[in-house]
Protein backbone atom coordinates (compact mmCIF):
# COMPACT_ATOMS: atom_id res chain seq x y z
CA UNK A 1 0.00 0.00 0.00
CA UNK A 2 1.50 3.51 -1.28
CA UNK A 3 2.26 5.75 1.50
CA UNK A 4 -0.02 8.82 2.16
CA UNK A 5 1.82 12.01 1.58
CA UNK A 6 1.83 14.50 4.17
CA UNK A 7 0.24 17.08 3.72
CA UNK A 8 1.67 19.33 6.45
CA UNK A 9 5.75 18.83 6.84
CA UNK A 10 7.45 20.76 9.79
CA UNK A 11 11.38 19.82 9.44
CA UNK A 12 13.51 20.67 11.58
CA UNK A 13 12.63 24.06 13.24
CA UNK A 14 14.19 26.16 15.91
CA UNK A 15 11.61 29.05 16.85
CA UNK A 16 12.72 31.53 19.70
CA UNK A 17 10.72 34.57 21.53
CA UNK A 18 12.99 37.22 22.12
CA UNK A 19 15.96 35.73 23.55
CA UNK A 20 14.45 32.42 24.71
CA UNK A 21 15.13 29.58 22.60
CA UNK A 22 11.40 27.95 22.72
CA UNK A 23 11.71 24.61 19.60
CA UNK A 24 14.65 22.49 18.68
CA UNK A 25 14.94 20.97 15.61
CA UNK A 26 10.72 19.85 15.38
CA UNK A 27 10.32 17.81 12.81
CA UNK A 28 6.27 16.63 12.45
CA UNK A 29 4.32 15.78 9.37
CA UNK A 30 0.26 15.64 8.79
CA UNK A 31 -0.91 13.00 6.31
CA UNK A 32 -3.60 13.98 4.18
CA UNK A 33 -6.75 12.99 5.84
CA UNK A 34 -4.87 12.40 9.33
CA UNK A 35 -6.05 13.57 12.81
CA UNK A 36 -2.63 14.11 14.64
CA UNK A 37 -1.85 15.52 18.16
CA UNK A 38 0.69 17.02 20.09
CA UNK A 39 1.12 16.33 23.66
CA UNK A 40 3.19 18.48 26.52
CA UNK A 41 2.79 20.00 29.64
CA UNK A 42 1.85 23.59 29.34
CA UNK A 43 5.23 25.68 28.64
CA UNK A 44 6.67 22.71 26.71
CA UNK A 45 6.12 24.78 22.93
CA UNK A 46 2.61 23.30 21.65
CA UNK A 47 1.45 26.45 21.27
CA UNK A 48 4.70 28.01 19.66
CA UNK A 49 4.64 25.31 17.21
CA UNK A 50 0.96 26.00 16.36
CA UNK A 51 1.55 29.85 15.90
CA UNK A 52 5.11 28.56 13.70
CA UNK A 53 2.98 26.65 11.62
CA UNK A 54 0.52 29.58 11.05
CA UNK A 55 3.06 31.89 10.05
CA UNK A 56 2.99 34.14 13.55
CA UNK A 57 6.33 33.95 14.70
CA UNK A 58 9.17 33.88 12.66
CA UNK A 59 11.77 30.52 11.46
CA UNK A 60 15.30 30.85 12.92
CA UNK A 61 16.03 27.51 10.94
CA UNK A 62 14.48 24.65 9.67
CA UNK A 63 10.93 24.56 6.75
CA UNK A 64 6.79 24.29 7.10
CA UNK A 65 6.12 22.78 3.81
CA UNK A 66 2.36 22.39 2.69
CA UNK A 67 1.03 20.17 0.04
CA UNK A 68 4.88 20.45 -1.17
CA UNK A 69 4.96 24.02 -1.32
CA UNK A 70 7.57 25.62 1.51
CA UNK A 71 5.54 28.55 3.15
CA UNK A 72 8.11 29.11 5.54
CA UNK A 73 8.01 33.01 4.79
CA UNK A 74 4.56 33.15 4.25
CA UNK A 75 2.33 35.49 6.55
CA UNK A 76 -0.81 33.95 7.75
CA UNK A 77 -3.32 35.68 5.85
CA UNK A 78 -1.54 34.08 3.12
CA UNK A 79 -1.80 30.39 4.65
CA UNK A 80 -5.01 31.05 5.42
CA UNK A 81 -5.61 31.60 1.70
CA UNK A 82 -4.17 28.22 1.37
CA UNK A 83 -7.52 26.65 3.24
CA UNK A 84 -5.78 26.43 6.84
CA UNK A 85 -7.90 27.28 9.30
CA UNK A 86 -6.78 28.09 13.28
CA UNK A 87 -8.28 28.29 16.51
CA UNK A 88 -5.93 29.68 19.46
CA UNK A 89 -5.90 28.31 22.79
CA UNK A 90 -7.10 31.90 23.87
CA UNK A 91 -9.95 31.78 21.01
CA UNK A 92 -9.78 35.57 19.84
CA UNK A 93 -13.45 36.00 19.39
CA UNK A 94 -14.31 39.85 19.33
CA UNK A 95 -16.42 40.62 22.47
CA UNK A 96 -18.72 43.03 20.89
CA UNK A 97 -19.82 40.90 17.66
CA UNK A 98 -22.28 38.46 17.61
CA UNK A 99 -21.49 34.62 16.98
CA UNK A 100 -22.54 34.82 13.16
CA UNK A 101 -19.97 38.28 13.04
CA UNK A 102 -16.88 36.66 14.80
CA UNK A 103 -17.86 32.91 12.28
CA UNK A 104 -18.11 35.42 8.67
CA UNK A 105 -14.46 37.56 9.73
CA UNK A 106 -12.38 35.02 8.14
CA UNK A 107 -14.68 34.65 5.26
CA UNK A 108 -14.98 38.14 4.87
CA UNK A 109 -11.14 39.22 5.14
CA UNK A 110 -11.02 36.31 2.78
CA UNK A 111 -13.53 37.34 0.03
CA UNK A 112 -14.58 34.00 -0.37
CA UNK A 113 -17.62 34.35 -2.85
CA UNK A 114 -19.14 31.19 -0.88
CA UNK A 115 -19.48 32.63 2.58
CA UNK A 116 -22.88 31.92 3.68
CA UNK A 117 -22.40 28.01 1.95
CA UNK A 118 -19.27 27.73 4.48
CA UNK A 119 -21.12 29.18 7.11
CA UNK A 120 -24.27 26.51 6.61
CA UNK A 121 -21.87 24.09 6.44
CA UNK A 122 -19.93 25.31 9.81
CA UNK A 123 -24.00 25.66 11.59
CA UNK A 124 -24.38 21.77 10.33
CA UNK A 125 -20.83 20.94 12.23
CA UNK A 126 -21.90 22.80 15.46
CA UNK A 127 -25.27 23.28 15.36
CA UNK A 128 -25.40 25.07 18.81
CA UNK A 129 -23.09 28.14 17.01
CA UNK A 130 -26.61 28.44 14.82
CA UNK A 131 -28.66 28.94 18.44
CA UNK A 132 -26.87 31.84 19.85
CA UNK A 133 -25.62 32.91 16.34
CA UNK A 134 -27.38 36.31 17.63
CA UNK A 135 -25.00 36.80 21.02
CA UNK A 136 -22.58 38.43 21.01
CA UNK A 137 -19.17 36.65 21.80
CA UNK A 138 -18.57 38.19 25.73
CA UNK A 139 -22.14 36.75 26.60
CA UNK A 140 -20.91 33.08 26.24
CA UNK A 141 -19.37 30.57 28.27
CA UNK A 142 -15.75 29.73 27.84
CA UNK A 143 -16.93 26.12 26.75
CA UNK A 144 -19.32 27.69 23.77
CA UNK A 145 -16.21 30.12 23.06
CA UNK A 146 -14.34 27.42 21.93
CA UNK A 147 -16.87 25.69 20.16
CA UNK A 148 -17.02 28.98 18.34
CA UNK A 149 -13.07 29.53 18.00
CA UNK A 150 -13.27 26.45 16.12
CA UNK A 151 -16.00 26.56 14.05
CA UNK A 152 -14.44 29.99 12.85
CA UNK A 153 -11.16 28.22 11.99
CA UNK A 154 -13.76 25.61 9.90
CA UNK A 155 -14.67 28.67 8.00
CA UNK A 156 -11.33 28.48 6.16
CA UNK A 157 -9.70 25.43 7.36
CA UNK A 158 -11.29 23.21 4.30
CA UNK A 159 -8.21 21.17 3.99
CA UNK A 160 -6.06 21.79 7.46
CA UNK A 161 -7.17 22.80 10.97
CA UNK A 162 -5.11 23.04 13.71
CA UNK A 163 -6.63 23.16 17.21
CA UNK A 164 -4.47 24.45 19.85
CA UNK A 165 -5.60 23.28 23.57
CA UNK A 166 -9.06 22.89 22.81
CA UNK A 167 -10.32 21.32 25.95
CA UNK A 168 -8.06 23.43 28.26
CA UNK A 169 -10.51 25.06 31.12
CA UNK A 170 -13.76 23.49 29.80
CA UNK A 171 -16.28 22.22 31.67
CA UNK A 172 -16.47 18.56 31.44
CA UNK A 173 -19.44 17.99 29.43
CA UNK A 174 -18.11 20.90 26.92
CA UNK A 175 -15.07 19.01 26.40
CA UNK A 176 -17.02 15.66 25.66
CA UNK A 177 -19.03 17.61 23.13
CA UNK A 178 -16.18 18.82 21.27
CA UNK A 179 -14.22 16.04 21.35
CA UNK A 180 -17.64 14.77 19.05
CA UNK A 181 -17.26 17.77 17.06
CA UNK A 182 -13.29 17.14 16.43
CA UNK A 183 -14.25 13.09 15.71
CA UNK A 184 -17.04 14.47 13.11
CA UNK A 185 -14.18 16.34 10.96
CA UNK A 186 -13.11 13.10 9.77
CA UNK A 187 -15.50 12.07 7.58
CA UNK A 188 -15.16 15.82 5.99
CA UNK A 189 -11.24 14.42 4.97
CA UNK A 190 -10.08 17.33 6.82
CA UNK A 191 -6.49 16.82 8.06
CA UNK A 192 -6.45 17.91 11.85
CA UNK A 193 -3.52 19.09 14.32
CA UNK A 194 -4.32 19.62 18.03
CA UNK A 195 -2.60 20.00 20.94
CA UNK A 196 -2.86 19.81 24.79
CA UNK A 197 -1.69 18.57 27.89
CA UNK A 198 -3.94 15.62 27.72
CA UNK A 199 -5.33 14.51 24.60
CA UNK A 200 -7.71 11.71 26.12
CA UNK A 201 -10.76 13.00 25.19
CA UNK A 202 -10.06 12.92 21.50
CA UNK A 203 -7.58 9.43 21.88
CA UNK A 204 -9.86 7.12 19.83
CA UNK A 205 -9.56 9.64 16.85
CA UNK A 206 -5.79 10.19 16.45
CA UNK A 207 -4.02 8.25 14.05
CA UNK A 208 -0.60 10.14 15.39
CA UNK A 209 0.66 11.75 18.46
CA UNK A 210 4.04 13.78 19.07
CA UNK A 211 5.19 14.06 22.69
CA UNK A 212 6.84 17.49 22.74
CA UNK A 213 9.24 18.44 26.17
CA UNK A 214 11.31 21.13 26.45
CA UNK A 215 11.32 22.17 22.65
CA UNK A 216 11.94 19.16 21.55
CA UNK A 217 9.36 16.41 19.73
CA UNK A 218 9.61 12.60 19.48
CA UNK A 219 7.01 10.99 17.73
CA UNK A 220 4.82 7.52 19.02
Amino acid sequence: MAEVKPLLEVDGIDVAIGQVQILRKVSLAVPKGAMVGIIGRNGAGKTTIMRAIMGLLPLQAGAVRFDGADVSREPAHKRAGRAIGFAPEDRRLIPELTVEENLLLPSWANHHRDAQERLEGTYRLIPEAREFRNRRALQLSGGQQKLVAIGRAHMVGTRLLMLDEPFEGVAPALSKRIAEVVASLRPLGLSVLLSGADLQHAGASLDRVYRIDRGQVDAS
